[in-house]
């Protein structure tokens, strides 16, 4: 145990300093640079900087009888405190600790004491950062990859919720991990930006969405019908009945006649001379006036109305004998209104036929067509009068468009 007793001999021997860079060839390998210190050597990277060391304590001069880092007081030694006297090589960048007999130099922190020199370290190599460390003297600082943020440890990174954060999406935001993805409402489109929604124009696309005519609308497109149809569903155009509906100007002296895309008011009687009316749409030609002999019995009026374009040949009317002698034999023709050629008949059996559209016809169109049929009895040819004719006058009305 020490006494604190001066002792009644001490040497003092204090030791010079060997440079070891001077006098060891080739101390240090490579790209090292040697360092000297007290005591010993470093080697170091030649880009390394080290705060040079305070010059050592001067030797006293006087002989001290207490031990090294002891002073004499009275008849005692006492512990020199080399940090106040600041009688000690600590460097600035290094805090002085007093000790019993000594003294040590303390490294601040995130340095570590190499020699009497303060090394500062290096915490990325650690990996004590979750993405990104950035090494600075002393210390170190986390950083994170874009989309992520500091967790509360300064270490870890969060994930971050651009969506949350005023995301420049012009409609729907999605968050991801460390992004966000932009989407569009239905009927849009995302922009070149990844950002903006643009309107997509339907009607561009395709002509065959609307039967008439698609109108682009802000997400989404709208079919609409020309006058006198209405939108059946959401793109099929059916014709209005504007006679059914009510919704036309025929006075009472007039029937009104429905076709496509309009009507057609058309007088009750329509019988003329030497015709005589004899029911609703029916003329008959009296037997007692000689004119009626070249002229069909009668005459029955109809109307229909076709659309444009439509597909030939087409069955568009069935005519239809009413009555039938025995014996006799019907032959049926288009007796006139034809004149292009565009009908024909064909003759299914002896009591009916078939008014065949024979070319593609374009509207707005109207024909008025005489459809005969001709009843031959050879067995009232004894009468003179074996043949007679009734006709069909057949107004037919081609609408604009093809529905």
């Amino acid at each position: 145990m020490y006494s604190n007793r001066l002792p009644k001999v001490l040497s003092l021997c204090l030791p010079s300093d060997i440079n070891e860079c001077e006098t060891i060839p080739d101390a240090c390998k490579g790209e090292m640079k040697c360092f000297n210190h007290y005591g010993g050597y470093l080697c170091l990277p030649r880009s390394a900087s080290v705060i040079p060391a305070p010059e050592p304590p001067i030797t006293p001069t006087e002989t001290n009888p207490c031990p090294l880092g002891y002073e004499p007081q009275g008849d005692t030694c006492v512990d020199i405190n080399e940090c106040e006297r600041e009688e000690h090589d600590c460097q600035p960048s290094q805090e002085c600790i007093n000790t019993v007999g000594a003294f040590t130099c303390q490294c601040p922190d995130g340095y570590r004491k190499v020699g009497t020199e303060c090394i500062d370290i290096d915490e990325c190599r650690y990996r004590y950062c979750q993405h990104r460390c950035v090494n600075v003297p002393g210390s170190f600082s986390c950083q994170c990859e874009p989309g992520f943020q500091l967790a509360g440890n300064n270490r870890s990174c969060i994930d971050v919720n651009e969506c949350d954060m005023g995301a420049p999406c012009s409609q729907r935001c999605y968050n991801t991990y460390g992004t966000f993805l932009c989407r569009c409402d239905q009927g849009y489109e995302l922009g070149p930006d990844g950002f903006a929604c643009n309107d997509i124009d339907e009607c561009s696309y395709s002509s065959y969405l609307c039967q008439y005519q698609c109108v682009n609308e802000p997400g989404k497109f709208s079919c609409v019908c020309p006058e006198g149809y209405q939108l059946q569903g959401t793109r099929l155009c059916q014709d209005i009945n504007e006679c059914e509906t009510g919704e036309h100007q025929c006075t009472d002296t007039q029937t009104c006649v429905n076709i496509h895309g309009r009507y057609q008011c058309v007088d009750s009687n329509r019988c003329q001379e030497p015709y005589v009316q004899v029911s609703e749409n029916r003329c008959v030609c009296p037997v007692n006036k000689p004119v009626c002999r070249d002229l069909p019995f009668s005459i029955v009026h109809r109307y229909m109305s076709i659309t444009s374009e439509r597909s030939v040949p087409s069955d568009i009317f069935q005519i239809q004998a009413t009555s039938v002698s025995p014996g006799a034999y019907n032959t049926f023709r288009i007796r006139s209104g034809d004149e292009n050629g565009d009908f024909y008949i064909r003759q299914i059996n002896n009591i009916s036929a078939m008014l065949v559209l024979a070319r593609a016809v374009s509207g707005p169109r109207e024909y008025t067509l005489d459809l005969e049929m001709v009843s031959v009895n050879p067995l009232l040819s004894y009468q003179g009068n074996y043949q007679t004719s009734s006709a069909l006058r057949l107004s037919i009305y081609v609408g604009p468009y093809t529905f």
